[in-house]
């Protein structure tokens, strides 16, 4: 059995999110004695290519297309679709990224096949192909049967971890069929995230901020603390609209839905809806002057306090067992 995944790349370089889902895809692969097929888009140098197949690939599509150099819905899905064919999978993995959140369901339509999101371990059984889910913004979780002759998974960010898994790889080009698929979209313009920022969807530690910093001007410490840790800033929604900090910052149900291993929450209160948003996140330390905050019954470590005074002597701590 052919196991088909969707791997995401920024400039040749495959990003997080794609090299979990393909360490994935090779567990399944191993589960049922199959092997897996990457599709990756862009005139990649081969030696960029070569991390697919130490990570479980053993064969490679390529799509050139300059159709492809954008990210239009339709037109991946019908590569994909046409990928699925010419692989003849019976499964297709992508990321829980915004594009294969815009293409597997699509995906599904057109290949009349079962699709769950979210998946976070790998199947109960092959066959049938059962898997697990989170449900209820992650209070929850759903086992889930899958019933299609062709079934597509995607996986929750952070939730399987990337393993090395060298095989021999063969790398192709993949021309597939683009007539009637005129770009459904035109570029006006690009922005380019910041050289070495980590992107809140892919960032193992986030460090976030709410209401109970009080102020932008006491922003500096939890900018510290994120540096020292290698993550990512982020805030709740309140913080944003206020124009305290930027849009995309914005971590929740109504922002971005991010599953780090570590989210501090410092001043954050645990509204419902910024909740649902890191639920995922497998350890929460929260910092919050009311003990009786939501956050708490959320975090698996809590501190309560005021935040804009326990972060800086928790940047101190962390300097001194970093030797910074």
């Amino acid at each position: 059995m052919s196991i088909l995944v969707y791997t995401e790349n920024r400039n040749g370089e495959f990003r997080k999110p794609a090299l979990e889902a393909l360490s994935y895809a090779y567990g399944v692969a191993s589960m049922s004695g199959g092997s897996v097929t990457a599709v990756a888009t862009g005139d990649i140098p081969e030696e960029k290519l070569q991390v697919l197949g130490e990570h479980g690939a053993s064969r490679v599509l390529v799509v050139k297309d300059p159709l492809f150099g954008h990210f239009d819905p339709g037109a991946f899905t019908s590569m994909m679709a046409q990928a699925v064919e010419k692989s003849q999978s019976k499964i297709v993995v992508m990321a829980s990224t915004i594009s294969g959140k815009a293409i597997a369901p699509r995906l599904a339509v057109k290949l009349k096949a079962a699709l769950v999101t979210g998946v976070n371990g790998l199947p109960l059984s092959i066959d049938p192909l059962t898997v697990n889910r989170r449900a209820y913004s992650g209070s929850a979780f759903a086992r889930v049967k899958l019933n299609s002759e062709i079934s597509i998974i995607t996986t929750l960010q952070n939730s399987y971890d990337i393993e090395s898994n060298p095989v021999a790889m063969t790398v192709e080009e993949f021309v597939p069929e683009v007539a009637g698929l005129p770009a459904a979209v035109e570029v006006l313009e690009e922005q380019r995230m910041e050289d070495g920022k980590v992107p809140l969807t892919e960032a193992s530690v986030i460090v976030a901020g709410g209401r109970g910093m009080k102020s932008p001007d006491n922003w500096q410490p939890l900018i510290e603390l994120a540096e020292l840790l290698e993550g990512a800033t982020a805030c709740s929604r309140p913080v944003s609209d206020e124009g305290w900090r930027p849009h995309e910052e914005h971590t929740g149900q109504t922002g971005k839905i991010v599953a780090p291993d570590l989210y501090v929450a410092a001043g954050i209160s645990g509204a419902t809806q910024h909740l649902a948003g890191v639920s995922g996140s497998k350890y929460i330390v929260a910092i919050n002057t009311d003990k009786t905050a939501p956050i708490f019954e959320a975090a698996q470590y809590g501190v309560v306090g005021d935040a804009t005074k326990v972060l800086p002597k928790l940047v101190e701590a962390v300097r001194q067992v970093k030797g910074k």
